[in-house]
Parts: C-alpha cells; sequence; structure tokens
C-alpha cells in the first residue's frame, strides 16, 4: 500500500514538468518523456494517460512509423488542439489585442482593436477584456487564466506600471488590479464558474518568455531579446529558462542605452540619444522623410516601408542609420551580458532581415566577445510574441501544478 501511494505521488509531482515539456515541444513522444523525466516507462504512460484525461495532451497510441525505424514506435503527445485556454490581451500605443492562447502558444482566436489608448487604464483594459470574453462565448472553450502585456516596466510584487509612457497612463498605474477587476467584472471564470488568476508582465519580457518556450530562443541558455513595437524599446533576459528580472521586475531597460549622444533626440528619461527614441519606428519613418499618418499603425506604416520601398535612397539610408545604432546597442548589451543568442522583434526584425550583414559586422566590430566568436542574431519567430508571452504567464500554474490547477 505505501508503495502504490509513493507511486502515484511520484506521478502526480511529474505532471507539471511533463505537461512543460509537452507544452514546449520538448517531448514528442512517451519515449522522450520517459527520458526527460527520468522515470520507468509504465509512470510516464501514467501520467500521459492522467494529463489526456485532464483534457491537457493528447496521446496518439497509433503513430506512423518512419520508414527504416526498428523496434515497437513510441506513442506521440501533442497538446490537446480543443483543450481550455487563457485570455491572453495587450495594450500599445496604437490600440490593444485579445486572444485565446491554447498550450503550445497556439492562437485558437484574435481581435485587434485600433484606437487611441485613453488615459484611463480601466477604459482600455475594460474594452479588451471584453473583446476577450467574447472570443470565449463565441468559441465555447474553458478559460484557466487571464494575462496582460503592457508597455511599461510593471513593478513586483505590486503588479504597477512604473512608467507607461507611450500611453499616457499616470506613472505607478496598478495595472494588474485594474486587469483583475476587468476580467471579474466581465464574467470571465474558470471552470464550474470559479474565478481565474490575472497576471500582468513589460511586453517585452514576456515576449522573450514566448521565444524561449515556443520560437527562436527554442534551447538558448541565455537568450537576449531586443525589439520596438509601436514606440519605445525594450529589451528581456532568459536564463535558464527563466525571465530575468531584477529584484522588483525592472531589469533590461535597455531602451535608455545611449548610441547618438551628439545630436541625439530628446528622451522621456530626460537624456538625449537613447536607443528608446532612436530606433523605433517613429525615428525611422522620421529619417526616412516620411510623415506618419493616422490609419494604421507606426509599427505597420515602418514595416510596409521597408517592404516596398527599400530600394529609395532614403529608406535605404534611414535603415542603415538605425540598423548601425542599434548595432551598437546591441553590442554594449553582449559585453555586459554575453549571451549564447540575440533574437530580434519588431521593427528591429525588420531591419535586420533587410539587411542581417550590416547589423551582424557592427555587433562583431563593436563587442568584446563579438570579436572572439560571433554571438548568433536572429529574428523572433512568432509574430505575436508578446500576447502568446502573455499567456505564458497564466499558463504558468497549470504547468507548475496541472492537477491541481484544474481542481480548483
Amino acid at each position: 500500500m505505501t508503495q502504490t501511494r509513493t507511486r502515484l505521488e511520484r506521478g502526480r509531482a511529474a505532471l507539471g514538468p511533463a505537461l512543460t515539456l509537452v507544452h514546449t515541444g520538448s517531448a514528442p513522444t512517451r519515449a522522450v518523456l520517459t527520458a526527460e523525466l527520468g522515470v520507468t516507462r509504465a509512470t510516464a504512460g501514467a501520467v500521459a494517460a492522467e494529463l489526456e484525461l485532464l483534457g491537457l495532451i493528447r496521446v496518439d497510441t497509433r503513430p506512423t512509423v518512419a520508414a527504416g525505424a526498428q523496434g515497437r514506435p513510441s506513442h506521440r503527445l501533442t497538446v490537446d488542439p480543443d483543450g481550455p485556454v487563457v485570455l491572453a490581451a495587450q495594450v500599445h500605443a496604437d490600440g490593444f489585442r485579445a486572444a485565446l492562447v491554447g498550450l503550445g502558444g497556439s492562437l485558437v482566436a484574435t481581435t485587434p482593436g485600433c484606437m487611441t489608448v485613453p488615459a484611463d487604464p480601466a477604459h482600455v483594459l475594460g474594452l479588451v477584456v471584453a473583446a476577450g470574453a467574447d472570443l470565449l462565448k463565441s468559441t465555447g472553450r474553458v478559460c484557466l487564466g487571464a494575462g496582460l502585456a503592457v508597455p511599461s516596466a510593471v513593478a513586483e510584487p505590486e503588479g504597477t506600471a512604473l512608467n507607461p509612457l507611450h500611453l499616457a497612463w499616470p506613472a505607478g498605474a496598478p495595472v494588474r488590479e485594474v486587469f483583475a477587476e476587468q476580467v471579474r467584472a466581465h464574467g470571465v471564470t474558470g471552470p464550474g464558474g470559479t474565478p481565474v488568476a490575472s497576471f500582468v508582465g513589460n511586453d517585452v519580457n514576456v515576449a522573450a518568455l514566448a521565444e524561449h518556450r515556443h520560437g527562436a530562443g527554442r534551447g538558448a541558455q541565455h537568450l537576449l531579446v531586443v525589439a520596438t513595437g509601436h514606440r519605445g524599446v525594450g529589451g528581456a533576459l532568459v536564463l535558464d529558462g527563466r525571465l530575468h528580472t531584477g529584484s522588483s521586475g525592472l531589469a533590461l531597460e535597455v531602451g535608455h542605452l545611449t548610441v547618438n549622444p551628439e545630436g541625439g533626440r530628446p528622451c522621456h528619461c530626460g537624456s538625449r540619444g537613447c536607443l528608446d527614441v532612436e530606433v523605433d519606428p517613429l525615428a525611422f519613418l522620421e529619417a526616412a522623410g516620411r510623415v506618419p499618418g493616422p490609419e494604421v499603425s507606426l509599427l505597420d506604416q515602418s514595416a510596409a516601408l521597408l517592404r516596398e520601398e527599400y530600394d529609395d535612397p532614403s529608406v535605404r539610408v534611414a535603415a542603415e542609420t538605425l540598423v548601425d545604432r542599434l548595432g551598437l546597442g546591441l553590442a554594449g548589451l553582449v559585453n555586459v551580458l554575453n549571451p549564447d543568442r540575440i533574437a530580434l522583434g519588431g521593427l528591429h526584425r525588420r531591419l535586420f532581415e533587410a539587411d542581417p550583414e550590416r547589423l551582424r559586422a557592427v555587433v562583431a566590430d563593436r563587442s568584446l566577445w563579438g570579436r572572439s566568436g560571433s554571438v548568433p542574431i536572429l529574428a523572433c519567430g512568432l509574430d505575436h510574441n508578446s500576447l502568446v508571452g502573455a499567456a505564458e504567464l497564466a499558463w504558468q500554474p497549470v504547468l507548475d501544478d496541472p492537477l491541481g490547477a484544474l481542481s480548483a
């Protein structure tokens, strides 16, 4: 009896690690799951069966056998495409977007909303949660949590947005509290009407988490992500699978590295020539001699300019200028952090794809480690990584304790 109870407890303790392996694509078969968990085939089978019973994964007992393969094929493991979801939301300078995200980082449904974001956080968060609640009603999916990405440093454990400069929100806005209130007010609940937990994170931080688990950062031990979305520049570092957020959630404010001290643009921080104002979509449009229009977001306007008019000398020179300044900032970060991979998102991804060798050359030339062995620089692999990352925050309690999370 004692041995049976011990075996059951060991199996339940393995549920979270097993689900995480399937969620990140690190255990595509039961054989891999067995090896990664360091358990017996019987225990791995029981764990997989329990996760399937919970509606989180699917076990394919009749997988296709590869040509030339020997021995009995292992059962294939995938997340359940019809399983529960979490509500993910993102607010940025040009509006918001809501989505339902399943395990594995899959976007089940999404709805964009473009608007001038008001100075009242409760207003826009009410709109984005309402959009997410409509998605839940229309799809009939079970919701297990809610996550929000915002373009601001988020202080922990309070969940306050310290510097939402591009949103005109007040500094120190209690976004986690307001977001949780809106989730409750719009009737977003879990199985049986139970309340769901709400989480908030910086948009680039959560994007880095998503890229590490599902995108260009998979397998990296020290992943540096630098990105510019609609306004400003952000950075994040994932160390051994965990976000490095510092003592209170404020680490990696890379937007305030100086890259153009002589004649640079004034920055919101009081300095001049920071990455935040020198290498974002507005800086690119202005450098290319274009007047931003109100019809679409600054990011979309910049991406279209690179895609459609890159042969225009003014556009090419502007792109080269931003690439050089971005490379200077990345070189400084490489010297300090020594990452083993860099992933670029937003407009930085587009600039890199337009002239990858130029950026690599600047980073290699200006960084100590670049000269001895270049750090791989890649484009981010997920189109909506901040949304997927916001979902990762909400999925984490389920990944930590699937049985407990669904029982609650």
